[in-house]
């Protein structure tokens, strides 16, 4: 059965006892405590779901029997958390596999007629099977790999299935906190510590302070009692279109299902799953394009869309533009009263699967130190546009830079003429300028920092032209590997060298995007 409130099923390394497994009930504790160094099974892209689920249930549970601080104790959250599911006194709705398909199993909806059991037709004998990761090709994780599954591993794979998967074919629609069935859910936020508890602990006395935030910015969450759905999973769904659930009928912070699935076990007691198609999505929120109060995930203010990650991920130009103020900060991005008045740095937290079109793109997942003056000016519009200003000038240099790089490696490869050039040999020095991209996005937020933190205005230029002094070595580097790894005609290869050095020296020289201070009177670097 794994009754997740009692039985002890989620394998972790502990700081105080190491290796051991506990109920959900135990890991609350043991993460009030910071006692969690690890999870022995969850996969980097589960982690988001599992916090999202983690910090969102506490909430809910907490809200409901009117307790305004997390417990400390074991039988305190088993409590709360029987709170939320008081109609199934057997903890039906907390169980990895219930027989009974009118009733729930864990993130695993009931049905309303029986016959509705006939849907489940689909059988998938590994938890991997049933994750987000798109594996069938083996190109990247090999598929069905975990033969020898436990039953963490299943809770977790249901976890990340249901509260993060997107669109995958008729039958197979995604949740609601992404903007398209193509889309992510991305995930940022704020944290002092990586430690799971400290995160957790966090992140839930944030979102309870500010559920009436989320409330306002999406006016179909009316109310802040609790009294309307929360844990969908427990709601009977058949897949029919009439069924669609409305945010309007939903608690601002309801842990959704996408898919129609099931647990059963086998004759030798492990455990597979049955899937079945639906009609329609579970929730009818495909107009807000993913703005239903995800109180993790940027929204855009120009579009109204929720931010769907890009191949690539969170590189330094990304994070520059979703931290701008074109994007409205998620309420977890914001910095609470405490960490506003600590002296210690704290954390950006940036998670995302990019999803193609029955393709998986990619895991990306980004941690980056914030300076207490940084902190503060995520809490401080006219610092938070200054900040903003002086990574976007940053970034305007680099790319001058870059675009020199490119013009020179374009030249060498067409032999000194850059008129010559070709469409593949601008591909090919594109792989070059990706190279000081590298390099840049390696210290880009490090930098950024000391300038602002400077408060004198000649100070700042000098912290600048320093930095841009080390991108240009390691841009003029660039330049000299590849006139001597690219191809060229042995003829050719000298004079083209020469032509394109000098076209790189040149043109940084004469260059207005830079400050004139790089260089001294007599043309030389200073």
């Amino acid at each position: 059965m794994h009754n997740v409130l009692r039985d002890p099923i989620i394998r972790i390394v502990s700081e105080s006892a190491g290796a051991q497994s506990l109920s959900i009930p135990q890991i609350y504790a043991a993460l009030m405590a910071d006692d969690i160094l690890s999870y022995y099974a969850l996969r980097p892209h589960q982690r988001h779901g599992w916090h999202a689920f983690l910090v969102q249930l506490a909430c809910l549970a907490m809200l409901k029997a009117g307790v305004s601080k997390p417990p400390v104790e074991v039988s305190q959250w088993r409590t709360l958390l029987r709170g939320l599911t008081p109609e199934y006194a057997e903890d039906e709705a907390w169980h990895l596999t219930n027989e009974d398909i009118f009733q729930p199993a864990f993130m695993q909806p009931p049905a309303k007629i029986s016959t509705r059991v006939n849907d489940y037709k689909s059988r998938v004998d590994t938890p991997d099977r049933l994750d987000i990761l798109v594996t069938a090709k083996n190109h990247d994780l090999k598929a069905s790999t975990a033969s020898q599954a436990y039953p963490d591993d299943w809770l977790f794979a249901l976890i990340t299935l249901q509260t993060m998967e997107g669109f995958l074919g008729a039958g197979n629609y995604g949740i609601s906190r992404m903007n398209g069935g193509f889309g992510s859910r991305t995930a940022f936020s704020l944290t002092s510590s990586l430690r799971p508890g400290s995160h957790v602990k966090r992140d839930i006395g944030a979102l309870l302070a500010r559920r009436q935030q989320i409330i306002d910015a999406v006016p179909m969450f009316h109310s802040q009692d609790i009294s309307n759905m929360a844990l969908i999973w427990t709601i009977p769904w058949d897949g029919l279109t009439d069924e669609a659930l409305t945010l309007d009928q939903l608690d601002p912070f309801y842990i959704e299902i996408c898919r129609r699935v099931r647990l059963y076990r086998d004759a030798k007691g492990d455990l597979y799953g049955l899937r079945a198609a639906s009609k329609a999505a579970r929730l009818a929120a495909k107009p807000f394009q993913g703005v239903v109060g995800d109180p993790w995930m940027p929204v855009n203010r120009k579009t109204a869309k929720c931010l769907t990650l890009a191949q690539g991920g969170f590189t330094y130009k990304r994070i520059v533009d979703y931290l701008s103020p074109d994007w409205e900060k998620p309420p977890l991005l914001e910095p609470t009263p405490s960490e506003l008045a600590s002296q210690a740095s704290v954390r950006l937290v940036a998670r995302g699967m990019v999803r193609g079109q029955g393709k998986t793109e990619g895991y990306y997942e980004r941690i980056i130190p914030f300076r207490k003056r940084t902190t503060r000016a995520f809490g401080n519009y006219a610092e938070s546009v200054e900040l903003g200003e002086i990574a976007q000038e940053r970034i305007r240099n680099v790319s001058t830079i870059a675009g020199i790089v490119r013009h020179a490696v374009i030249a060498f490869l067409a032999g000194g003429d850059p008129g010559k050039a070709s469409d593949e040999h601008r591909s090919r020095a594109n792989r070059w300028t990706r190279q000081l991209d590298t390099i840049v996005d390696a210290a880009f937020f490090e930098a950024l920092q000391d300038e602002f933190a400077a408060d004198a205005s000649d100070e700042r230029s000098r912290i600048r032209v320093e930095w841009l002094n080390g991108i240009l070595d390691s841009a003029r580097k660039i330049v000299e590997n590849a006139t001597y790894a690219l191809p060229c005609s042995s003829i050719q290869r000298h004079r083209a060298q020469a032509i394109a050095q000098n076209l790189f020296e040149g043109r940084i020289r004469a260059s207005r995007e830079l400050p004139s201070e790089m260089f001294g009177s007599q043309g030389e670097r200073a």
